[in-house]
This record gives C-alpha cells, structure tokens and sequence, in this order.
C-alpha cells in the first residue's frame, strides 16, 4: 500500500476528519479549524501520511465551494438578491478596492514596483467562502446583520475574481502581457459577449428546461436518480462555465438564484448538502496539508509578520467600513474577524499570476503559505471575537438581542406543519386557515406540490422522512407538526426524528387503526387521530337515531365508547406477536365497555322510577 493508492488516501482523510473534527467542536473551536489541524497533521511536512500530489487533491475539493455556492444561490430568491444590491456593490466593491489600495501602498512603501504591489494587493483582498459561511452557519450566525454583511461581500469577491483574471496579465513584469487571456482566442469585446450569451443561455435554461426536467425526474419517485440529476446539473454548469473560462462557483451560484422559485429546491438542498459537506470538509483538510512548512521554517519571522500584516490591514479597512455602513457594534466586530484573512481563489490567482510570468515564485511562494496560515486562524479569530471582544461591546440587553436575533425569528416558516397533503392533510389545512392559523405543508406529490404553489401555499417538496426538509422547512422554529401520511412506517420515522432533533413541537399524527394509534403513542406523539374512527362513530351516531334512540342517549353511549375505547388504545402493551394475549385483551376491554354501559343504564333506570314516584 502506498500514498498514492486512492482507497488509502480516502480513508487517510476521512480518519483524521472523524478523530479532528470531534475534539475540535469538543474544544470550542470549531468544525473548520479542526479540519485544518487534521491536514496539518496528516500532511507532507509532519506524518506524511498524504504524499506531495495534495495539491490535485485541493483541486478535486474545491467543488465542494462549488456546491456551497450552488446551495447559497437557492436560498436567494431573485428578489431578495436584487435589495441587496446596495451591500454586494457598496460594501463588497469598498471593501475590495480600498484593501487592495491599502496593500499596494504598502507593498511600494517595502519597495517593490507598483504593479507587482497592485497585483498582490487585488488577490489578498480576497476572503474565504468556504471559512466564513461554514463558521457562521455553525454559530447561527447567518440571518444576523453581520451574516448578511458579510455574504454580500464574499459575493462581490466572487464576482470580482473574473475581472482580476483580465486585468492581471496587464500587471505582468516588464510590460509583457499576454497576448490573449481569452479563450478561443476571442478579443474583449468578443468574450464579454460570449459572457453575456452564456450566462443568459444558463437563465434561460433554468426557467424552461430544468424545472420541467426536474418534474419528469420526480414523478419517478426514485431518491436516486434525482440525486443524480442534481449532481449532473451542477457538475455540468461548472464544465460549461470553466471551457468559457468563467469562474465555475459564479456560474453554480446564478444557477442557484434561478433555481430558488422552484417547487424542488428543497429536495436538491437535501441531495446536495451530504456531497457539499464531505468535499468542504476534504478541502479544509488540503488547506492545512498543503501548508509548506518548508517556506515556513526558512523565513518564519517574515512569514509572521506577514500574516500579522495581513491580518491588521483587514481588519482596519473591515471596521471602518462597518462603521460607515453603521453596522450595530457587536455586529462591527463579527462581521470585521470573519473576513480578516485571505481566501481559497488566492491560490487560483497566485497559481494563475505565476504561470503567467506576472508575479516571480520568490513572492508567490512565501504568500500562498501566508494565505493558508491566514485561513487557518480565521477560527481563532472567530473565537478572540466571542470570548473577548463581544463581551466588552454587548450590552445585557443587545446580549439578549444577540442570543436570539430577530432575524432568526423572522425567517421561520408557520407555526404549524403539516406534512402530507392527501384528503385528510387537506381537511386540516383548510380547517386552520380559516381560523388564522399560519401553515406550511410539506409534500412528496410533484403534482399536488404543483397545484399548492398556484394558490400560494408555503409548500416544500422532497421526502418527508427526511431530517433535512424538516429543517428547511422550519422545523426548530413551529410549535406544532400534524403527520397527515398515509404510511405507517414513514410517519414513525418522522415522529422518531422530531424527538430527536425537535423535542419541542407537539406532535399530532395520523393513524389508521388501533395498532398503529397505539404505536405512535408509545413513539412519543401526543394527539393520534385514528382515520376512520371518527367517521365511524359519527355513521353509527346516524343509525341509532334513526333507529328512533333517544338523542340523549345516542350521545351519552357514544361519549363513553370514545373515552374508554381511547384509553384502552393508549393501555395497549406490545405484545410482541401474542396474538392469543391481545385477543384475550380485547375481549377484557369490551367486557369492561359493557359493563360501565350497563351501569349507566342502571343509574338511568333508578333516577326515572324515582321521579315516578
């Protein structure tokens, strides 16, 4: 067995992330930051348990970034992506252009020319994606003003990526730029054309062919194909966007946006996110891997001062512009340490400007270890910020603002779920609708799913036993779930799942006989409805009536059958196959129903010869 053996690398990886990654959460530190001490330790310069070829590694896991980004886009609706166009163009171009400013002056100031300071400077402008959502997500961070800030300018250096790949060839050194950094070897105006056409092909294709595509690929009802097409879909915008010579990331996210008014995006949140995790998490591990410790070692005091450098810069440029935004104070401060580093397309660029004559290996070297040590902190500084900075900002009352922003709030979904939306989902839903109840169904019928969105139903599609749509679909935040499937087995996963995960919610679930009602209420639910009794009653009701039965007697021997008959379901053990025991049961109950009948009838009789008399 050797490093380069693919079955070895693999589980080289996925040990140090199970063993890391545990101890790191353990510590306060972080799911990131545990990955990165994972590739450190694992990597050419420590136990060399990875060989030197990590670099082809990092390129394979940088889809993961891909896929994030894909998953972002389908959580911004159009709408929602164009009022904040003010952030992503304000406070992520100021960003971008003042840091890189502030680094090019400083990079002339330690006498080097201007255009080697203004290249190096456009590239550490940048911050990771990966790192910041990844961090700020595990903090609940997200629907925060400073998770809002900075998304909007992690999406403006995106973005900005594609123009520095045009503008660095004309920074190359001694003036040789290269002839065509197009390709097909298009002129400017040629690609910026090609540009435009293949990002309105992608638009378009997302309106008129995916979403039909998508709803063939569902009625199949097979988990696994539509997992497949959802991977098909990404891995083949990023193909397109790379042979254009576009950023695949930028192309995966527009995708995404387009994507996001779809009946599906929930379901390919719920396919995509497992694969996004695993490469995410294996691209922080070559982050730490590839770190060269060899560069480190040689000039450590330079590299260190460097990081600071680059640390200190940042995070002046990052708060000034909070405070020109007037982001709240505690605010400032997250959203200033969450960017204060250097990102994953730095390596892209630094690999880019070194292929092309236009930055020398004896700056791009030291720098790429810059970038990852850079990114490798970032966790710490997530950390100084919370256990030090933030106490001294946060007031008892903005504490308490904080613990639970009103963001989080204002994004949960209705107070009450209800998944499946058959007959019986149907009668519930209208039933609270009418009286105010806010609602959002859940379903796994493409077709009911869309005749709900015609008539403005909160639905979302996907598989219901699934944690995942549960958790879009705002789950921690509901007060109540009614469990409308007709599928006995598929509504104990669920209720399995929300005790779990969402202990809180009441539970109301459907049952379609005595036995199942009285397995779901071992499970843990607390209103069974059983389907048909009901109905059953209400018929027998009828009958009686009609039968001439007095009115207050039909309802005195219904009212008591339904008591009892509810308690002898709740009562009910597992008789783990014993048909003869639960035979034996159910005669004891009907005996017992008979019996409190009877008596009753006895009392009636006694009351009515004493008023005789």
């Amino acid at each position: 067995m050797h490093s380069g053996d693919i079955m070895y690398q693999a589980f080289v990886f996925l040990l140090a992330a199970i063993i890391s990654v545990p101890i790191a959460k353990r510590l306060g530190m972080g799911s990131v930051l545990g990955y990165l001490i994972a590739g450190v330790v694992i990597g050419p310069y420590m136990l060399a348990l990875v060989g030197q070829d990590v670099k082809s590694i990092m390129h394979f896991a940088e889809f993961g970034v891909v896929m994030m980004l894909f998953l972002v886009g389908l959580e911004l609706q159009p709408m929602v992506l164009w009022k904040m166009r003010v952030p992503i163009l304000g406070l992520g171009g100021l960003q971008v252009l003042v840091t890189s400013l502030a680094l090019c002056l400083i990079g002339i100031a330690l006498g080097f020319s201007w255009q080697t300071s203004m290249a190096v400077g456009l590239i550490l402008s940048l911050s990771s994606t990966a790192i910041v959502l990844q961090s700020l997500s595990e903090k609940g961070l997200m629907p925060t003003e400073a998770g809002q800030s900075a998304f909007a300018v992690l999406l403006f250096q995106d973005i900005a990526v594609i123009p520095m790949l045009a503008l660095l060839p004309l920074l190359a050194l001694g003036g040789d730029t290269v002839e065509s950094v197009h390709p097909f070897g298009l002129v400017g105006w040629q690609y910026g054309g090609l540009v435009i056409c293949v990002v309105a092909a992608l638009i378009a294709s997302g309106h008129f062919l995916v979403r039909p595509l998508f709803r063939v690929i569902a009625k199949t009802r097979l988990r696994e194909i539509f997992t497949a097409t959802a991977l098909v879909l990404v891995i083949g915008i990023a193909m397109v966007m790379e042979w254009v010579g576009l950023s695949a990331a930028l192309g995966v996210f527009i995708a995404g946006v387009v994507l996001a008014e779809s009946e599906y995006r929930h379901e390919l949140e719920a396919e995509i996110q497992p694969f996004k995790g695993l490469l995410l998490g294996l691209f922080f591990i070559t982050v730490g891997a590839s770190i060269d410790f060899s560069v480190l070692m040689a000039q450590p005091m330079v590299i260190a001062q460097l990081v600071a450098l680059l640390v200190l810069v940042k995070v002046a440029v990052l708060y000034v512009l909070a405070k020109l935004f007037k982001l709240q104070p505690y605010q400032q401060s997250t959203f200033t340490y969450a960017l204060a580093h250097s990102g994953e397309f730095c390596f892209v660029l630094f690999s880019f400007a070194d292929q092309n004559n236009i930055l020398p290996a004896s700056i791009t070297s030291p720098l790429v270890v810059v970038v990852a040590l850079s990114m490798a902190i970032t966790p710490l500084l997530m950390i100084f910020n919370e256990k030090l900075v933030q106490p001294l900002l946060v007031s008892n009352q903005d504490e308490t603002s904080q613990d639970t922003p009103p963001e989080v709030e204002n994004n949960s979904q209705g107070k009450v779920l209800i998944a499946g939306f058959g007959r019986f989902g149907q009668i519930v839903d209208r039933s609270l609708n009418l009286s105010g109840v806010s609602t959002t169904v859940l379903e796994s019928n493409p077709d009911q799913v869309k005749q709900l969105r015609k008539f403005g139903h909160k639905v979302f599609y996907g598989d219901l036993s699934r944690l995942e749509l549960l958790h879009a679909a705002g789950a921690e935040h509901a007060e109540m779930l009614v469990i409308a499937v007709n599928d006995h087995d598929k509504v104990k996963i669920i209720v399995e799942l929300c005790r779990k995960h969402y202990p809180h919610i009441r539970l109301f679930a459907r049952a379609t006989g005595r036995l199942e009602a009285a397995e779901l209420n071992m499970a843990g639910v607390d209103v069974f409805v059983r389907e048909t009794f009901h109905s059953a009653v209400y018929m027998s009701e009828r009958v009686l009536s009609a039968m001439g039965t007095p009115h207050d007697e039909v309802q005195r021997v219904l009212t008591t059958f339904k008591e009892l008959d509810e308690m002898h379901v709740r009562e009910i053990v597992d008789f783990d196959g014993d048909e003869k025991a639960y035979i034996s049961q159910v005669h004891k109950n009907h005996a017992e129903l008979e019996n409190v009948l009877q008596f009753d009838f006895d009392d009636i009789a006694k009351m009515q010869d004493i008023d005789s008399t």
